[in-house]
């Protein structure tokens, strides 16, 4: 059997210790486990150990229990010997067309907004107008396979590197630190429930960027979420402060769909708002000076 699917390690010894790390994980104590799924503790304890082969239904059980992610829950089933049984369909795929066309109508209906959509390793799968429009006064030449309410091509642009990399939005930061610490331990979060070579990839090239505090490369999963975290935008001399919301597809039988989040940017406050109107206008100014 293929031990790497889709840049997540599969465990070796069985489904055992990847019920436990995600029980843990949820802060679960096998008891509590069983008592949600309705089976014994002795039972949950044989499987985790090893002692009793999971049936493919119990494992499907437990993984409702434990809100595990789609791909994981084939990771699951893989690890236990069964074939797995949700989809990854690209989005470029014809039986995406669907949702293509509703993401498309998310990300233009919040124009003059900025708004993309991202996948689980913040890679930009589609962007409306307005942030592309951003990205290419931001960066100083349109960003290179994204154009307005397509499906990006690849390499994505990737909203972690531009956000550390110093020549990317971070420049434009004025609260950088806060934002990209509090990002950051979102991603280590991420990594410390899932096996993902992928994500530890992403990690450890963005700490490597110029700049980046030496202390951060160790990660603090205890720090508390941040309710409203605004970024402090320097726009043109002046501060724009906005906030983001997240939206993804509510009871996905798809990888793919489950993993995309859409995400749109909003002003905290009426000076902010002031302040895109008028960068509005000058950003729309400046790219009908640019040669097409």
């Amino acid at each position: 059997m293929d031990l790497q699917r889709k840049a997540t390690a599969v465990e070796p010894s069985g489904a055992g210790p990847l019920l436990r790390r995600w029980r843990e994980s949820r802060h679960l104590s096998q008891l509590d486990l069983a008592l949600e799924a309705e089976v014994s503790a002795r039972h949950v304890s044989f499987l985790e150990t090893g002692r009793a082969e999971p049936s493919r239904a119990m494992l499907l059980t437990l993984a409702n229990v434990l809100d595990v992610p789609l791909r994981e829950r084939n990771l699951l089933l893989l690890a236990a010997g069964f074939a797995p049984i949700y989809g990854e369909t690209s989005m470029d795929d014809p039986r995406m067309t669907q949702v293509r066309a509703a993401v498309e109508v998310i990300l233009k209906s919040n124009e003059p907004r900025s708004a993309l959509a991202h996948d689980r390793h913040w890679n930009i799968v589609m962007a409306n107008a307005a942030f592309v429009h951003f990205l290419t006064l931001t960066l100083g030449a349109p960003p290179a396979g994204l154009t307005p309410l397509r499906v990006s091509t690849a390499p994505r642009l990737n909203v972690m590197r531009l956000l550390f990399d110093p020549n990317g939005m971070r420049k434009i930061i004025v609260n950088w630190e806060a934002i990209a610490k509090s990002l950051l331990n979102e991603a280590y979060r991420r990594l410390a429930w899932a096996r993902d070579d992928a994500l530890k990839d992403l990690i450890a090239e963005i700490l490597s960027f110029p700049g980046v505090p030496a202390r951060w490369r160790e990660p603090d999963l205890e720090a508390p979420h941040d309710l409203i975290l605004p970024m402090e935008l320097n726009l043109g001399g002046q501060i724009a402060r906005m906030f983001s919301t997240v939206t993804t597809v509510a009871t996905p039988h798809d990888v793919t769909l489950q993993e995309l989040h859409v995400e749109v940017f909003y002003p905290a406050d009426a000076a902010t708002e002031s302040v895109l109107q008028t960068y509005q206008m000058q950003l729309e100014a400046e790219l009908k000076r640019r040669p097409t």
